[in-house]
């Protein structure tokens, strides 16, 4: 947009671009389609213009009247430049717009690029080489890092869910994978902008090369500033070979994005920003629990899964910070848990002593002591209300963090600075009321009001005297009132020779007032008019007005008249009047050089200021966790010694976010994970009972202990977990090529190569993307190998029940569980449904109790979800009627299998024939209709007893495998019974066979076969027809059935 006149004007595609987002009219003017919109919405419109993800430049004039008529270019037009670009990642820090209240928003505008390099590594699947450097321009922070990637670019898309930057470098020549990848990310709904740019010129060093000449050029400019004035030339040196050195040891990949990222901010002026090394970090840290990007998101950490937005997840449900860089530094605290055991307990140390001065004494459990010193008494302070009385003002404040970042790129106004550093000098003071540490002389003994060490040092570094001192030193140079009135050219105070340009133009300035106080003196005796002034109208100044009959010189010149009197400017007020307004706009330009040069004195000092508002930041955090242990009634975890195995071991835990909707209703849980012991939990249970949530709340209570907050439990015993890795939901990304399995078997792909014995493992309902058989074998495969190769904490929720059989290859190293119910009604009946007899609405009538207890469930209930869902009435009752058949099918193919095995095992070869007829007919008696059913099984019972007629008349030898057979073939036959023909069905059965049955001896017969009395059970049943001594295959068989 160019500025003209009190417009600025779009032309072309701009203009129709504009007209689009913004609303406005575009017309046709001289052939260009133009837009325009007023200069004092100048602010309002760009920044729609950058939310819609385009690349805004301004274009303004660059001299004034004053200085176009006293310059070379008198009589040309006006010269115009281009004084601004905007984007997304830059607008918070840019002159003008940045700063405002819209800007201060919790979540990071990231700027990030990304390279490759192309490694081949097929035993190990890495794929590419990656490196990577993001820059939040707005705060000064800078994160960088170099990582092998896989084929589905896992670790690429964990560091882009993390930074969520606002805009994206490409590197030209990415593979097509990662591309894919970051335009996804970047699909039209975000609005992120994707710039790409030419690695080629940073081959053979030269990307190092660019690097250390901003390095090289900043160092002149600062020297020839002078504004560093309280480092020496030595620790300046020093910090700049650091800085170097720290840039020499970063990877070669990550120093090509640097060198990319430099070169992309020189048309922003914000270059600067990356050469403050202190700001540096890795994006992978020893120090740091690893949370995948499916951990990420599928355990909502920052966002929900239902809508997209903050509401709902677990950074949502901690953020209790009272300033908006505090919870920017919370949300990395979240996504970055620690996984250093000292680190944590100082954290936890550091947030019981909080909730200790607000009264509290659940903080006093587990604390860690420290040593006892008979030398040292402990003064417990209101730490609670000092913290509250420096973090609420903070919170009412412009955002200082991003305040101080626009101070270093000299682009915050002067009403901003004061802000800023009055915010920073105001907590100082009211922190330094905890006086960490005192020496009482007299009696030789210190005392100390803070135990915790980390807030002793953040107490410290936010209350600094060196930092107070500066911040009082700046405010002591400028005028508050001037400030808040824009009035550039009064804002200095001048005194001890400070600013001698500006005391110079002021004293110009002065001096044409001056003289033209003196020339009214002179007009008053020239016309003998004593009460003369000079008049001011509608924008002309130094006007004398007179009547019409007064004669003046000729020379005096007419600027406008009334009906009674004539306004005129002498000749002298004229000049004197250009002289003035030259003087003004030369003290304009001063001011603002003197203003910039002020601006640049902060620099030398940006990094200790960077540092008091970073301890603030994490001061709030702190405070923030400390206020939501108290408020929800959380317990302090116990970590164990890293030489102890790995465990988890929670009392009536509770998921964090659940808890707060359904308060009191939420039902808690235990678990118990060990190394040495149960180390691997398989749930099951009924679809919405509580499975998911369960092993969500396990991993959201790890993930908090480590953050160090406390957590909803009635207690927690945990070893430093090194990363979470999650398996979750299901979901395609039709954009990169990936079906839902493979997405599903590409998490699963990215666990098993990365978990370690240290890591919390979870995998809810592998296998449901594919057929049930392949989905079992994958899914007990993948267990197997977690369970004998990786030996890491489980958590594996399955409706598969033989994923259960693993405990036999793992005893005692796996357990089953399920999810508790309450249910009134048995399996349905086939004809009953089918008869219409049955309302199926009220089937399935279960309710769910959400509680872990051992065992494995029966059912899933998934025709229960149907009912919720409100599938047609219809539709669920044939569901119904079609999984009752499939359950008897298949339990009536087993037994049919395991009949033939029996009739193989038991018979000699020449008898192997009939046996197989009876077989077949009591295979074909499952099958058939249920009238065909009761005649066949008549039939079965005939042969039976015909062969036990045989087994009488033959010899002993040939008896005795007969009558195995028989045992058998009658244990089939009673536990079948039931299966297929309901209660009391073998009782007529068995009494129409044995009159038909033609058996003369049949006394000698029952004598024989040690006959048990018939037992009257649901209808009579044959308890046992014969009690051979083959006790072992009755016993195979029994486990099979």
């Amino acid at each position: 947009m160019v500025e003209v006149g009190y417009r600025y004007r779009f032309f072309g595609k701009d203009a129709e671009n504009a007209a689009r987002v913004l609303g406005i009219y575009a017309h046709m003017d001289h052939n260009f389609l133009t837009a325009s919109i007023p200069t004092f919405r100048l602010h309002v419109h760009v920044r729609r213009l950058v939310s819609a993800g385009y690349k805004v430049g301004v274009v303004k004039q660059t001299e004034t009247a004053a200085i176009k008529a006293h310059g070379s270019n008198k009589l040309g037009p006006f010269c115009r430049g281009l004084s601004a670009l905007y984007t997304k990642a830059t607008l918070e820090a840019a002159e003008d717009l940045g700063g405002g209240e819209e800007g201060c928003s919790t979540c990071n505008n990231y700027f990030v690029c990304v390279v490759e390099k192309v490694v081949r590594n097929v035993g190990s699947g890495v794929d590419v080489r990656i490196g990577i450097v993001g820059v939040e321009i707005s705060t000064g922070d800078v994160v960088y890092g170099e990582f092998d990637d896989n084929f589905m670019r896992a670790g690429l898309e964990a560091m882009i869910i993390n930074l969520s930057p606002a805009e994206l470098l490409i590197g030209k020549q990415l593979s097509k994978q990662t591309e894919k990848l970051l335009l996804a990310y970047a699909g039209p709904a975000t609005n992120v902008r994707v710039e790409h740019a030419s690695q080629d010129c940073f081959s053979d060093g030269g990307a190092l090369a660019e690097v250390i000449s901003l390095y090289e050029d900043m160092n002149k400019t600062k020297s020839a500033n002078g504004y560093q004035l309280e480092a020496t030339e030595e620790n300046t040196q020093a910090n700049n070979c650091s800085a170097i050195e720290g840039i020499m040891a970063m990877p070669d990949l990550a120093i090509q994005a640097l060198a990319l990222t430099i070169r992309h901010l020189k048309q922003f002026g914000f270059e600067r920003i990356l050469c403050l090394g202190a700001s540096f970090r890795s994006l992978s840290s020893n120090v740091e629990m690893t949370l995948s990007s499916n951990a990420l998101q599928q355990l909502e950490v920052l966002k929900s899964n239902s809508d997209g937005s903050e509401s709902g997840s677990l950074f949502q449900c901690m953020n209790n910070t009272l300033t908006t860089f505090g919870s920017r530094l919370l949300r990395h605290w979240v996504t970055h848990p620690l996984s250093d055991r000292n680190m944590i307990y100082a954290r936890l140390d550091a947030v019981s002593e909080i909730i200790e001065s607000m009264g509290s004494g659940k903080a006093s459990q587990n604390y860690d002591l420290y040593e006892e010193d008979s030398d040292i008494i402990i003064v417990q302070p209101d730490i609670h209300h000092i913290l509250s009385s420096v973090l609420i003002p903070l919170g009412r404040s412009p955002d200082i963090q991003r305040g101080i970042a626009r101070i270093f790129h000299q682009t915050a106004t002067a009403s901003e600075f004061i802000a800023v550093v009055q915010a920073i000098l105001a907590a100082g003071k009211r922190l330094q009321q905890l006086q960490i540490e005192e020496v009482d002389k007299n009696k030789n003994t210190q005392m100390r009001t803070v135990r915790s060490v980390l807030l002793r040092k953040l107490i410290s570094t936010a209350s600094s005297s060196s930092v107070i001192g500066t911040a009082a030193n700046f405010l002591s140079s400028l005028n508050n009132e001037a400030a808040g009135r824009r009035d550039l050219e009064n804002l200095f105070i001048i005194s001890d020779g400070k600013f001698p340009e500006v005391a110079a133009a002021r004293t110009k300035v002065q001096l044409a007032n001056e003289k033209l106080d003196k020339l009214i003196g002179l007009y008053r005796k020239q016309l003998r008019t004593y009460n003369l002034e000079f008049l001011n109208v509608s924008g002309a100044t130094h006007l004398i007005e007179l009547p019409l009959d007064v004669k003046v010189p000729s020379n005096w010149m007419k600027v406008n008249s009334t009906k009674k009197t004539i306004r005129y400017h002498p000749p002298e007020v004229s000049n004197t009047l250009d002289q003035l307004l030259l003087a003004n706009e030369e003290l304009s330009v001063v001011c603002r050089a003197a203003w910039d040069s002020f601006l640049k004195t902060f620099i030398g000092h940006y990094s200790k200021f960077q540092a008091a508002v970073q301890a603030l930041a994490a001061l709030d955090c702190l405070y923030a966790l400390a206020m939501l242990s108290r408020d929800k009634n959380y317990v302090r975890p116990v970590f164990v010694s890293d030489e102890e195995p790995v465990q988890i071991l929670i009392t009536s835990g509770r998921h964090p976010v659940m808890e707060n909707i359904l308060q009191e209703n939420f039902v808690p849980n235990d678990s118990n994970l060990h190394a040495e012991g149960q180390y691997c939990q398989i749930v099951t249970g009924p679809n919405m009972g509580g499975k998911s949530c369960y092993i969500r709340q396990v991993a959201l209570i790890a993930i908090m202990a480590q953050v160090g907050s406390f957590v909803p439990a009635s207690s927690a015993k945990l070893h430093v977990m090194d990363a979470i890795y999650t398996r979750m939901g299901a979901s395609d990304c039709i954009q990169q090529g990936k079906s839902t399995f493979l997405e599903e078997l590409s998490e699963v792909s990215h666990i098993l190569h990365h978990c370690t014995s240290r890591s919390l493992v979870i995998i809810d309902e592998l296998g449901r993307g594919t057929s049930t058989h392949d989905g079992i074998a994958i899914a007990y495969a993948t267990l197997h190998y977690l369970l004998k190769h990786k030996r890491c904490l489980a958590l594996f929720v399955t409706h598969y029940p033989k994923i259960v059989e693993i405990k036999n290859e793992f005893p005692g190293s796996v357990g089953a569980y399920h999810v508790s119910y309450l249910t009134s009604r048995s399996k349905p009946d086939i004809d009953l449904i089918s008869s219409q007899k049955m309302d199926s609405t009220d089937y399935d009538d279960v309710t769910y109790l959400y509680k872990l207890i051992p065992g494995v469930a029966e059912r899933s209930f998934g025709f229960k979800v149907a009912q919720l869902a409100q599938l047609p009435v219809s539709c669920i009752k044939r569901a119904i009627a079609m999984a009752a058949r499939l359950e008897v099918e298949v339990c009536n193919r087993k037994k049919y299998k395991l009949l033939q095995n029996c009739s193989r095992e038991t018979l000699p070869s020449n008898k192997a024939g009939k046996a197989e007829k009876v077989v077949s007919i009591f295979s074909d008696s499952m099958q058939a209709d249920r009238i065909e059913n009761l005649e066949k099984l008549e039939n079965a019972y005939k042969d039976l007893f015909s062969r036990l007629n045989l087994a009488l008349l033959g010899d002993v030898g040939k008896s005795f495998h007969i009558l195995k057979h028989a045992q058998n073939l009658a244990h089939e036959l009673m536990k079948i019974d039931k299966c297929s023909f309901g209660h009391g069905g073998i009782r007529g059965r068995f009494k129409t066979v044995y009159r038909k049955w033609k058996c003369k001896d049949h006394l000698k017969f029952v004598d024989m076969c040690r006959w048990e009395r018939m037992n009257v059970r649901y209808g009579y049943r044959v308890r046992g027809l014969f009690m051979l001594p083959d006790v072992n295959m009755i016993s195979k068989l029994n486990s099979q059935i």
